[in-house]
């Protein structure tokens, strides 16, 4: 937590308004619908939010626009951990509490992150100076990684308000981006950067320096083959970076890095290449039309396969065929 303008309080029912209380029957559909924002952070007057969101394996995401800029409250209390991201924010009174911390009265809050771990109380209350951009990450506290190298099961999460973190925000903001801005064939890139994310605050959490021992090898022979051979067998499915690391007996965590140190690339940068790659083989036969190619790759439509095909190889599909007449 930063030291702006910041009042120690103690946490008692009359801190926050009587529609703020903590109603456990309302949140507790967040346990087993980890997807379902509704359940996450409340939002008074709810009209003046946009929000977009997405569920991953283990966590969900959603981006937060305000469009006006009028008086507004939000709050969370649930069996999950919260992370948000301001990308923007400014207030001109107002202020923020995180129980097990002191209040924060900070006007200005860009580029600052909050953490509310499971079963805390959040609530935030303040008259803005302008729009607020933001993201809220909630993970499953059963679902983070149990890594001995960032720490071991049961640890508890400390509440921070107001911080900063490099190696969090730069995950956090990629993430966020393909939300907002979502993208075809992009959902094992989403997975990894979750996965990313959630031993990013474990880390943070345990006090771990980024700087860890280097893996001094990618996977290992057999691994490789048996990688290979999978995605290859499956290359017009989403696989997810959950599948492929059970596969060769890794976390996900450890096998995203090996993965790009053997094959120079990540795993759904590989996965898309080696479609690709396929695509051409296809290609190569005069009777079949870019439609059919892009259906037995699994595109859903011809536009999409297209701007894939162009992105990776660098022509449209029509002036690939043509070239091989």
């Amino acid at each position: 937590m930063t030291a702006h303008a910041a009042t120690a309080v103690s946490r008692t029912p009359g801190d926050l308004p009587p529609s703020f209380a903590p109603s456990r029957d309302r949140l507790d559909p967040v346990r087993g619908h980890l997807g379902e924002i509704t359940s996450g952070v409340e939002f008074s007057p709810s009209e003046i939010v946009k929000r977009r969101a997405v569920t991953l394996d283990g966590m969900a995401a959603e981006t937060v626009h305000t469009t006006e800029r009028c008086k507004i409250e939000c709050r969370f209390h649930a069996p999950i951990h919260l992370l948000a991201l301001f990308e923007a924010g400014e207030r001109s009174q107002g202020f923020t509490f995180v129980e097990g911390l002191p209040r924060s009265t900070l006007r200005n809050y860009q580029r600052k992150l909050i953490f509310v771990p499971a079963g805390h109380e959040f609530y935030d209350c303040q008259e803005p100076r302008s729009l607020a951009r933001a993201a809220n990450f909630y993970f499953d506290p059963a679902r983070l990684p149990l890594d001995p190298e960032f720490g071991t099961p049961g640890t508890s999460f400390a509440p921070r308000l107001f911080f900063e973190d490099a190696a969090l925000w730069d995950v956090a903001i990629k993430l966020r981006g393909l939300i907002e801005r979502p993208q075809a064939n992009d959902r094992l890139y989403r997975e990894a950067l979750g996965t990313v994310l959630a031993h990013e605050l474990v880390r943070l959490n345990s006090g771990c320096n980024r700087t860890g021992t280097p893996i001094r090898g990618g996977l290992a022979s057999w691994q490789k083959r048996a990688v290979a051979a999978y995605i290859e067998d499956h290359l017009a499915e989403q696989i997810s970076l959950a599948s492929l690391a059970q596969l060769v007996r890794l976390s996900p965590y450890h096998f995203s890095r090996a993965f790009k140190q053997s094959f120079g690339m990540p795993p759904h940068r590989f996965h898309i290449h080696r479609r690709m790659e396929r695509a051409k083989n296809l290609l190569a036969k005069p009777s079949v039309s870019i439609t059919e190619v892009g259906v037995a790759l699994g595109f859903s439509a011809t536009s999409s396969f297209t701007s894939t095909f162009r992105k990776v190889t660098g022509h449209t599909p029509t002036a690939y065929q043509r070239s091989l007449a």
